[in-house]
């Protein structure tokens, strides 16, 4: 074990204590809408990407099809290729063995792994995802054996952790004003779908304004 992976298992506790959090209501609720058990723990295993999974839950919670869950869910992990593209540079190896390296992206990993000379220290990013990982699927596990022991989760407000959630990171983005106008035109895309196609499909289709957001202004 080295040096920077025993650093990275320090730096991502934290994000593993709070991710735990937010995975074992992830767990609840996934029980209140009816999902079973091992699926709701087979995605916290496999798929490991709070927005997607809570985007997904909150389709079918809401009645949308798996078509649509899993679409919502591949356009929030979209992220994850420019991320790719960017740390591919420092993992060694051919192709397949920088693409398994590259599993362990998370946003946190990413971000604390960046030296600041536009390169990354892999082992870092490998021991902050290990811990988070190891947070995420043992909170699902907790949240999904708690779920029936604590009756209404809504009666609890565990319902509004997930809206919390996503106004968090909204908050976020358009901080600096930049993404303010891709989250407006999300927001109007939803709004106008909404009365009038199946459930799930307005989540979807609105995650599709975040591509504007790769369009590049001029001289920009």
């Amino acid at each position: 074990m080295t040096r920077s992976f025993r650093a990275g298992l320090r730096a991502g506790l934290p994000f593993a204590v709070a991710g735990g959090l937010l995975a074992a209501s992830f767990g609840v609720l996934a029980n209140d809408v009816g999902m079973p058990r091992w699926a709701a723990i087979a995605m916290s295993v496999f798929v490991f990407a709070g927005s997607a999974q809570i985007a997904a839950l909150t389709i079918i919670g809401a009645g949308g099809g798996l078509g649509a869950a899993i679409g919502a869910a591949a356009l929030m992990n979209s992220r994850f290729l420019p991320m790719g593209i960017a740390i591919g540079p420092s993992l060694p190896g051919g192709t397949v063995a920088r693409a398994a390296q590259g599993q362990a992206i998370v946003d946190a990993s990413w971000a604390l792994a960046a030296d600041g000379r536009g390169g990354f220290d892999r082992h870092l990013m490998f021991g902050s995802t290990l811990v988070q990982y190891v947070g995420w699927v043992t909170g699902t596990v907790l949240g999904v054996l708690a779920g029936s022991a604590l009756g209404d989760p809504r009666a609890l407000g565990v319902d509004a952790i997930f809206p919390a959630f996503f106004v968090a990171l909204l908050i976020g983005e358009v901080r600096g004003g930049r993404a303010l106008g891709v989250a407006a035109a999300g927001a109007l895309i939803a709004l106008v779908l909404i009365p009038v196609a199946p459930a799930g499909v307005p989540v979807m289709v609105a995650s599709l304004a975040s591509l504007l957001g790769l369009i590049r202004r001029p001289g920009a």
